[in-house]
């Protein structure tokens, strides 16, 4: 019986997998019609949204054979679209970057895929859009090993409020901050919550085991800019990728909704935080020491661009 079962999943899944390829292109000999195959375009995707990227890093991460790889990197070096350097902490290893030539190559690849994103989800209603970014979020989560009950939904009746609290009692736990980051971080849910447009504006709750384990906002700045805001993740959370999950679905609503670009502000003294911003593309633009919270701290302003 056990068998059985298994054979049915095993089509259900092929059978997915050849409905998705065909959704979205990668049966075409080239993608989008840019003249360039899936894995070549991801290769400039996550060059295109990381300061530099080692080759051992990009073969570990695309799960590409390292020979593959550097005939790839050869082909785009030929081409004048990609760097390569030695890096200054370890000359063994390899540092890839993309020229000016080749960001300008990769700009309407990214944007064709954004309006194939766009068009695909335009045709589904709210709840059906958000139904469906659920179910994927399960999916990645499960196949990428993310914990049993792992997944990202909207927030529910009761969540915010709880968020609030849950990040003044860490910070005043790890870090000794006072009520006045409680009354921060309850202004700014507030104002979400008052002021919430849909279409630009979300929230994300991680919940784990029927319990929240993380959140994160992403809010209007202006017209081209989306704010990132109260990222957190609980303890016994940690160490899973569900900050980098969260900071993920922030860039990819926020190129969804238009933006341009990304901000956030922060404090040098979250360590972890700062690490995940930076493995995602951002780069600190700005220091600044100030004294808040009852603690003489250095405020640092984050950006990337979308």
């Amino acid at each position: 019986m056990e068998t059985h079962f298994l054979e049915e999943h095993v089509e259900r899944v092929r059978r997915f997998n050849r409905f998705y390829t065909r959704r979205i292109g990668v049966l075409h000999e080239h993608l989008l019609g840019s003249g360039f195959s899936l894995t070549q375009a991801r290769v400039l995707y996550e060059l295109a949204h990381r300061p530099t990227l080692s080759t051992s890093t990009l073969c570990r991460e695309l799960g590409l054979n390292a020979g593959y790889l550097s005939r790839l990197v050869a082909g785009f070096e030929k081409e004048g679209l990609i760097e390569k350097t030695r890096s200054p902490a370890d000359a063994r290893v390899h540092e890839l970057r993309l020229t000016e030539e080749g960001r300008a190559t990769f700009g309407p690849l990214d944007d064709a895929s954004r309006r194939d994103a766009i068009a695909m989800l335009q045709r589904l209603s709210e709840p059906e859009r958000l139904r469906l970014v659920e179910a994927m979020g399960q999916i990645q989560g499960l196949l990428d090993g993310a914990g049993p009950g792992y997944l990202l939904r909207e927030p529910r009746p009761g969540d915010l409020g709880w968020i609030v609290h849950r990040q003044a009692v860490l910070y005043a736990e790890e870090y000794g901050w006072n009520a006045e980051y409680e009354a921060l971080a309850a202004e700014i849910v507030a104002k979400f919550v008052r002021e919430l447009d849909p279409k630009s504006e979300r929230c994300w709750v991680a919940e784990k085991g029927g319990k929240v384990a993380g959140s994160v906002f992403v809010v209007r700045d202006d017209d081209a800019t989306a704010k990132l805001r109260l990222l957190y993740v609980e303890p016994e959370a940690r160490g899973l990728g569900i900050g980098r999950r969260l900071v993920d679905e922030c860039l990819a609503f926020a190129r969804l909704a238009g933006y341009r670009r990304m901000t956030l502000w922060t404090n040098s003294v979250l360590a972890g935080a700062r690490r995940i911003y930076e493995e995602a593309g951002f780069r600190l633009i700005k220091e600044e020491p100030h004294r808040s919270f009852g603690k003489d701290l250095v405020a640092q302003t984050w950006c990337r661009d979308l």
